[in-house]
């Protein structure tokens, strides 16, 4: 079974506490914490299963972020889940603190409850309800000091710390000096009591289970070859020389029987959930003891827990979604289950996440490539080397290129990857950036943030570019598609000599797709406003008989007040500079005001554009004012074609989890080129904020879901067309 398509958080710790994590460092940091390469593996797994993924560090912020990810879902919608991979941060009980703070959120999560947790990494607590329980473990004794005594203490024991796992600081011990040691090493290093326990002479074992109830399934049991009836393995051990396991263990019917059913009783007497991993030693009379259980099993591909498994049939990925499943199934009832899709089958999204997630890192790697890059629109030897690098990474895709040439903006760069006269989707960006080396900020990362100058504006679309068409690539869907890439270089001057190449490569695609940053919110731009850009200057200024200024300034000063109150609700006029000169008779007095405006039609636009000019002309004092409009982007309208393709986008975006809204763009774009007749939407590169400022940023996670969402319209996009063309 398989648990419907939801969003699931991966929730680790990492190694080492970062104390800007927490509010304070509080008692003993932990010291397990899972491989970034084991988190990788276990989110692809959940992603090659169909769900959503998104992998959250466990600290002070986790909560805000699952919180942004796990909205509320709206009636009919499966409800996300957590797949708990935290060992916790720091001070006691560490394990229980995760699962704590979810159900005080109510979001469901796998694995046993901060309860059964509380017990179980309590060694002493565990064997207290062993005992009770008449389950068979060894005898025992607590030290708090060194010098604790106990009458009926007999040697051979193991002494360590009660509250940790992974064999930490295990040490065997056959007299009272060593012992004493060895009590005093494990109450100075893990700051908690020493578990002083009878060695037991013998063979090891590790079962694993997952499963809850009656529907708790016991895997093949793992024996460790050791060394000898009085080997044990350290911590040191498992990381550097792991002892050999066998699995099946090799032992009879009716002992293997009797050890699942020790097994699968203390699963239930200590109320755990979903799986774990019991460690036995049998002495050699065939005496069973149980050591611990671990309610948080290692998922690391070399571990016992996985061995059972892969023994008793599952590959890791359908281990990692059986877990969710019996998870979802405890939280939410059978009817959260259906049939498991077979691999060969996966659709697309499913495939297209995986290979994502799994290339991340490359994809940020270009990132940095990219922002350390100033493509200024002036630099038209940087613009072009951006050129040039996607490029080859297109070639590498089987598209062909059409370069357009312009001295004074770089090469405009056409590709496509069939030679069909239409375009099922034309993907729209730009390669400049209207920033100077003095503005540039260099590529620079947090948690969950990519910073970098022009990473909203274009380069964050231009990576969700690339990794859409590689994803599609992978899922050999691509070859279907008749895909139009249109990379321009003057965005900056408002397309100022790319307009008509646009509107050409437009009018011959069926959809446009146009690569800006989407919204924190999901928002997708279905309208944007207009932009015109005017130059005013101002001389003959008539002064007083003995100025102290120039008469010229506050006159300037005064124009721009006035233009300033011509803002308006869905219109607004800008003054971005202001540069005046004076010099008190030995050359003409000169003000230079440029005015940019903003508005959402075409008849605002033109009606603004009068007030402007009424503000500015002659008056009584002589001035002579010039106003010439050198620039202008058309608004972008919401129309029927407009709703068509965002209903598709939205259809996409459903199938996947991933929040989108409509939304109105108040700064224009090179989208305003297209004819009004063709669909288009600008706004589908990765989720940013900051545009035009020196915090640029972009959501890191936001590079897999744009991509994902990207590769999912354009696969969509050539559907219709081959819809068409089978019903003529």
């Amino acid at each position: 079974m398989l648990l419907h398509i939801v969003k699931v958080a991966v929730i680790y710790n990492k190694k080492n506490i970062d104390p800007t994590d927490v509010i304070n460092i509080y008692g003993m940091t932990t010291k397990e914490h899972y491989n970034p390469k084991t988190i990788e593996q276990v989110a692809t797994a959940l992603e090659r299963g169909g769900h959503t993924v998104k992998i959250i560090e466990g600290t002070m912020s986790s909560m805000e972020e699952l919180h942004q990810f796990m909205a509320k879902p709206a009636a009919g919608e499966p409800p996300g889940i957590v797949f708990n991979m935290a060992y916790g941060v720091q001070g006691h009980d560490r394990y229980t603190h995760l699962p704590a703070m979810l159900e005080m959120l109510g979001v469901p999560y796998t694995g046993s409850g901060p309860e059964a947790h509380a017990i179980v990494q309590d060694k002493v607590m565990t064997k207290i309800v062993l005992q009770k329980n008449n389950l068979p473990t060894a005898d025992y004794w607590v030290f708090s000091t060194p010098d604790d005594t106990f009458d009926d203490l007999k040697f051979p024991v193991i002494v360590k710390p009660k509250m940790e796992s992974t064999s930490m600081g295990t040490r065997v011990v056959d007299n009272h000096d060593d012992l004493r040691d060895a009590v005093r090493e494990e109450i100075d290093k893990y700051q908690q009591d020493a578990l002083v326990e009878q060695f037991v002479s013998g063979r090891e074992f590790a079962v694993g289970m997952v499963g809850n109830g009656h529907h708790l399934e016991t895997f093949p049991i793992v024996e460790f070859a050791m060394n000898g009836p009085d080997d044990i393995q350290t911590k040191s051990d498992k990381m550097s020389a792991p002892r050999r396991k066998l699995c099946p263990a090799p032992l009879d019917d009716d002992t293997t029987q009797e050890m699942k059913e020790l097994c699968q009783e203390a699963f239930k007497k200590l109320g755990l959930h979903d799986y774990t991993r019991v460690d036995i030693r049998m002495d050699q009379d065939g005496n069973m003891y149980i050591l611990e259980l671990n309610s948080m099993a290692s998922l690391g591909k070399t571990g016992s827990f996985v061995a059972g498994a892969v023994a008793a049939g599952y590959s890791y990925e359908s281990l990692i979604n059986k877990m969710l499943d019996v998870a979802a199934i405890r939280n939410f009832g059978e009817s959260a289950a259906r049939p498991l899709i077979a691999s060969s089958g996966q659709p697309l999204h499913t495939v297209a996440r995986s290979y994502l997630r799994t290339h991340l890192e490359t994809t940020t790697q270009l990132l940095r490539h990219m922002l350390d890059m100033n493509t200024d629109v002036r630099d038209v030897e940087t613009v072009n080397r951006l050129g040039k690098m996607m490029s080859k990474r297109l070639e590498h895709l089987g598209f062909a290129e059409h370069i357009h040439h312009f001295l004074d903006i770089g090469d405009v760069r056409y590709f496509a990857n069939h030679i069909h006269p239409d375009n099922d989707v034309l993907i729209l960006s730009h390669l400049d950036t209207p920033y100077t080396s003095h503005d540039h900020t260099p590529f620079h990362e947090t948690k969950t943030k990519i910073y970098g100058t022009g990473i909203t504006e274009s380069k964050g679309g231009l990576a969700v570019i690339l990794s859409a068409l590689q994803a599609l690539r992978f899922t050999k869907r691509l070859r279907r598609i008749r895909c139009g890439i249109l990379l321009t270089t003057d965005d900056s001057l408002d397309g100022k000599h790319s307009a008509n190449l646009i509107r050409d490569y437009a009018s011959r695609s069926r959809y446009i797709l146009s690569m800006k940053w989407g919204d924190v919110d999901g928002g997708v731009a279905v309208s944007g406003h207009g932009r015109d850009d005017y130059h005013i200057e101002i001389r003959d200024v008539k002064d007083d008989t003995r100025p102290t200024i120039s008469g010229l300034i506050p006159y300037a000063c005064k124009k721009v007040v006035s233009l300033d109150k011509l803002s308006t609700e869905g219109c607004r006029v800008m003054v971005p500079t202001l540069q005046a000169n004076t010099s008190y008779g030995n050359s003409p007095d000169k003000a230079s005001i440029t005015v940019v405006t903003s508005y959402d039609s075409f008849e605002m636009g033109d009606d603004i554009e009068k007030k402007i000019r009424r503000v500015l002309k002659r008056d009584g004092n002589g001035a002579r004012v010039d106003v010439s409009r050198w620039r202008r982007r058309d608004p972008v309208l919401e129309t029927d074609v407009t709703h068509e393709l965002y209903s598709m986008v939205e259809e996409a975006a459903k199938k996947v989890n991933i929040p989108i809204k409509p939304t109105r763009r108040f700064v224009s774009s090179d989208i305003s080129h297209v004819p009004t007749t063709i669909p288009s939407l600008e706004g589908l590169g990765p989720l940013g904020a900051g545009f035009k400022s020196p915090d640029e940023y972009i959501l890191r996670d936001s590079l897999i879901d744009r991509a994902l969402l990207l590769a999912m319209v354009v696969r969509d996009c050539a559907k219709l067309r081959t819809k068409k063309e089978q019903n003529k």
